[in-house]
This record gives structure tokens, sequence and C-alpha cells, in this order.
């Protein structure tokens, strides 16, 4: 009976850590860029016959117009729940041509 308890207790709290939802988690979405909102800092792009906007980080408003439209572009971003579009962390242009061709979250790279 000794032995259970303990057992037990990992489990439960395994458990305990299991069943609370993580807040934020990152995604890659391989998409082509629509449309770039300079003025709300916001990239809309598709997926799985969703469109939405994604949200351009501070390190990356100045690089975000060297984007090509209708290129392909391989975004991660950090999901942030409901409330609040998913944050840009990295991207790279898989296809056209950029100046800024990889963005790793703090500087621009051309390769």
């Amino acid at each position: 009976m000794k032995l259970l308890k303990p057992s037990l207790s990992l489990f439960l709290l395994l458990l305990t850590f299991r069943a609370v939802p993580s807040l934020a988690e990152d995604r890659s979405f391989y998409s082509p860029v629509i449309y770039i909102d300079t003025e709300k800092s916001q990239i809309l792009i598709s997926t799985s016959a969703t469109v939405f906007y994604i949200e351009v980080p501070e390190a990356a408003k100045p690089h975000m117009e060297k984007l090509p439209l209708s290129g392909l572009v391989d975004f991660v971003v950090e999901m942030r729940g409901e409330e609040k579009p998913p944050l840009i962390k990295t991207w790279k242009v898989k296809s056209g041509e950029s100046t800024c061709m990889y963005f790793n979250g703090k500087e621009c790279k051309e390769r």
C-alpha cells in the first residue's frame, strides 16, 4: 500500500500538468503573401481554405514591405489564443524575390 500512494500521487501530478493547456505554441504556415497592411503591422495569409492576418513584431516592421506579394513564405508564428492574431517569429521566402529572404526574429538576411 505504501508503494501505491507515491505512484498514485505522481500519476495525479503528471495528469494535472497534461490537462493544463499551453497558451503559447509555435506553428508553421507555408502560405502566399496576400496583402501587407503597414498601418496595422499585419500580413494577410491563407492556409487550408482559411484567410487570416498574422502580426508583425517590432523587429520585423522595417522589413515587412520587402516580402514579395504572392510569393510563398514559410512563417513560424506564436499562437496567442483567439483574441490576438498569431505573432511572427521567423520567415523564409521560398518563392519570389526579396532583399529579406530570411528573418530570424532579430534581423534579415538575403540568403
